[in-house]
């Protein structure tokens, strides 16, 4: 069997690995991978964005499935040029991945389907936007989200009405997110996060275990937004009831209203959700496997994921499947380049993997090779990826692995799973 995955990043490696581990010992390629991919897979020279550049490597390679990373090429309809052509493809229509692709979307569909979300309102300039944040400011502040794709950098959680203006003009008078930009303000959330994404086949929701991502730069979540710092699985704070529950009352609804619109959602409905005192609230959906969690969760996949993916394409292809996972832990610690998110530098080498043990998973989401050595290429450079009988174990274990690896300006959060550590410690105390 011969599987495409789209896209160039550290997600994208997790799910090559992940494939090569299948008793279905499949071919693998990746357009347009990296470096480290290129040691698990064939790469092809063809963006994740280039839709016709795509069917028609797809047609001459006689792929048998693709799985699309990425969020872009499926809000740009890949899946629908692939389907058209009678290709199978493992990710959502353009029209259901517009639950990522416009936050206004997304949030029309959680009130229809009844899923517990902030409340919002949609602005179209800077004064409607000024009016809402005078609604939503509270103690705890306010959100600011650019409506469309802005690869984990749209949001702005504001402290103050100052900050959230400053937001708003850059979305409505910088034109930093388009000349066309809308914008969502909603009141700030209080709580725990978790990431929950579940395999979708247009008629179920299988939910895939929690993680929890780090979303900004610096430790004690301090600093701009980034496309994510690290993550860790399974949390301490979320059972498999817990996690049961929030499948019926947030996935499935959204995939039963999805059906009910004749867009059908297949492939991985991401939900990032705060625990509120009041329970789950979502606050956004993504259409793909989440970076950096997928990092985190698919080396404790028991499950065959390439199984997994070709039965999400058939409708109700998933019944009565349940996903197996090791009970270890794991976290992933994020090492990024100098000046990130702002800028990001490239061409510096990477030295010390030579040194990793083969039991730590390091996957390369932003690399090259120049002149024969690997450099850095974009922002985020490597995940590293240690498993653990417990959070201590596996963030030890990942830390040390990090630490290993230099390159100049590196970048990487000390405090990826800390709180769980912590969590966990309390837990074991209050058995005792």
């Amino acid at each position: 069997m011969k599987v495409l995955i789209i896209g160039s990043g550290g997600r994208e490696h997790a799910i090559v690995r992940a494939l090569a581990r299948s008793p279905q010992h499949p071919e693998l390629l990746c357009a347009p991978g990296n470096a480290g991919i290129a040691d698990d897979a064939r790469l092809l020279a063809v963006a994740a964005d280039d839709v016709d550049g795509i069917v028609a490597v797809v047609e001459s390679e006689q792929v048998d499935l693709t799985i699309v990373g990425p969020e872009v090429p499926l809000v740009a309809g890949l899946a629908d040029a692939l389907t058209q052509r009678g290709h199978v493809v493992f990710g959502p229509s353009a029209a259901a991945a517009r639950l990522e692709g416009s936050k206004a979307f997304a949030k029309d569909a959680m009130i229809q389907a009844d899923v517990p979300t902030a409340a919002w309102r949609t602005v179209a300039s800077l004064a409607e936007g000024r009016d809402a944040v005078a609604a939503f400011l509270g103690k705890q502040g306010v959100v600011i989200k650019a409506d469309g794709l802005a690869a984990g950098k749209g949001v702005t959680v504001a402290a103050d009405a100052d900050q959230a203006d400053r937001a708003l003009r850059e979305i409505f008078l910088d034109g930093r997110f388009g000349d066309d930009a809308a914008a969502i303000v909603e009141e700030r959330l209080q709580g725990a996060e978790l990431s929950l994404l579940a395999l979708c086949d247009g008629v179920r929701a299988v939910p895939m275990a929690p993680a929890r991502d780090y979303k900004r730069i610096r430790d004690g979540d301090q600093g701009p937004n980034t496309g994510g710092m690290g993550s860790y699985s399974p949390l301490p704070d979320v059972d498999r009831a817990d996690v049961e529950e929030i499948v019926a009352h947030v996935h499935q609804p959204i995939v039963d209203l999805m059906r009910s619109r004749g867009t059908p959602f297949h492939g991985v409905l991401y939900a990032g959700l705060i625990l509120t005192a009041s329970g789950p609230r979502v606050i956004e959906f993504n259409v793909r496997f989440g970076d950096p969690e997928t990092q985190a969760l698919l080396p404790r996949l028991r499950s065959d994921l390439l199984a997994l993916c070709a039965a999400a394409v058939n409708p109700d292809g998933l019944a009565d499947v349940a996903l197996e996972w090791s009970p270890a832990w794991a976290v992933t610690v994020v090492l990024a380049s100098a000046g990130y998110p702002e800028t990001s530098s490239s061409g510096d080498v990477i030295a010390g993997l030579d040194r990793i043990d083969p039991g730590i998973e390091v996957t390369h989401a932003a690399t090259a090779l120049r002149d024969g050595r690997l450099v850095t290429a974009g922002g985020r450079v490597l995940n590293v990826t240690a498993l653990g009988a417990d959070v201590g174990a596996a963030r030890a274990a990942a830390y040390a692995a990090a630490d290993m690896i230099e390159f100049e300006g590196r970048q990487l959060r000390r405090d990826i799973a800390l709180a769980a550590l912590h969590r966990s410690a309390a837990l074991a105390e209050e058995r005792a």
